[in-house]
């Protein structure tokens, strides 16, 4: 299905081009025509790019009949039978009901303006509304939150954004020409993550910091040279700091906590402890009776420390010394504030 309202808008464009019993298009031709209307309809232009995978999508999706042939010289682009329109196929039961499973998941972002097509889509495909069986969490409170409809946008059709933002602890506006990449919830909040334009560091802004985003067309847009999903597999949260080193770090956790940590690990790489290596560590640590012994291996960031900070007294930190350190010194001054 199309990914967001921009796509569907050019879906019908390149429908209407392709079906075109009078005339033949190149590529060229195509994207200045879709331009053509999107810019009398009030929507950004879109580059050449663009619309070529539009045209693999539709041939994916919708199994839309696309030739390319070259007659005279020039390349031309259509459907070899006229009378098919992607906007006219009848949906079996079993795409009738995952369709309306799927819009109603994507369906959860209340409030963001550029998903309101998604209710024109249901009407228009004659899709039925229904109890709601699959929930994801929400923020209602989350500040900006109606950003994310707009930055949906600008990474689907891959375009340079302008972002004016603020730091946790400085109000002072700052902006920077960003490549944006992927939207990324944890804990409850929202993070972009992206390319600087100056240097194609990645970088990754909080929602709640962003102050405005203003897109930049004129700019070409930077694809991500790795997979981007590869900076999450050693770190918890979405802070990633270059020069860190993955760390082994070796825990303990009580039997009050020991089955939340089962079944909810804090990474990935989690590995508990049993037999001889288990016996080494209660003999090394007598005084840490029963619970569990554990391993993660992963960088150490704010959301690690905040993370293992959050199980208090449950959880004790026995290796690497530095991260000790980092939590003793917290819970000492978490503990100071108390004292009167």
């Amino acid at each position: 299905m199309p990914t967001n309202k921009n796509a569907l808008i050019r879906y019908k464009y390149l429908d209407r081009l392709l079906s075109d019993h009078h005339h033949y298009y190149s590529i060229h031709d195509l994207t200045e025509k879709v331009n053509d209307k999107l810019e009398d309809d009030g929507f950004e232009r879109v580059t050449q790019r663009c619309i070529e995978k539009d045209l693999l999508n539709m041939q994916g999706l919708f199994s839309a009949p696309i030739e390319h042939e070259k007659k005279n010289g020039k390349n031309r682009i259509f459907y070899w039978n006229r009378s098919f329109s992607i906007f006219t196929q009848e949906m079996s039961c079993e795409e009738r009901n995952l369709l309306r499973e799927v819009l109603s998941t994507i369906g959860q972002f209340d409030g963001l303006e550029n998903f309101k097509w998604l209710d024109d889509f249901k009407i228009g495909l004659g899709i039925e509304e229904r109890r709601q069986i699959i929930s994801f969490s929400n923020n209602p409170y989350l500040q900006n939150s109606n950003l994310l409809g707009t930055l949906f946008d600008n990474i689907s059709n891959e375009v340079v954004i302008r972002l004016s933002y603020h730091t946790f602890n400085d109000n002072t506006i700052r902006s920077i020409d960003f490549h944006p990449y992927l939207l990324k919830q944890y804990n409850d909040r929202w993070f972009l993550l992206g390319a600087a334009d100056t240097d194609q560091k990645i970088l990754n802004f909080a929602l709640d910091r962003i102050d405005k985003v203003e897109p930049l067309p004129e700019k070409k847009y930077t694809e991500c040279p790795d997979d981007i999903y590869d900076r999450f597999e050693d770190i918890v949260g979405v802070t990633l700091y270059e020069d860190r080193q993955v760390e082994h770090i070796v825990c303990w956790v009580n039997d009050a906590s020991k089955g939340y940590v089962n079944t909810k690990p804090i990474h990935e790489s989690y590995t508990p402890y049993k037999g001889e290596k288990e016996n080494q560590l209660h003999e090394q640590y007598p005084q840490l009776d029963g619970g569990l012994f554990f391993s993660i291996d992963c960088i150490p960031n704010f959301e690690l420390i905040r993370e293992l900070c959050s199980f208090g007294g449950n959880l004790v930190v026995l290796s690497p010394e530095s991260i000790r350190d980092e939590i003793k010194n917290r819970l000492k001054a978490h503990l100071s504030q108390y004292q009167d």
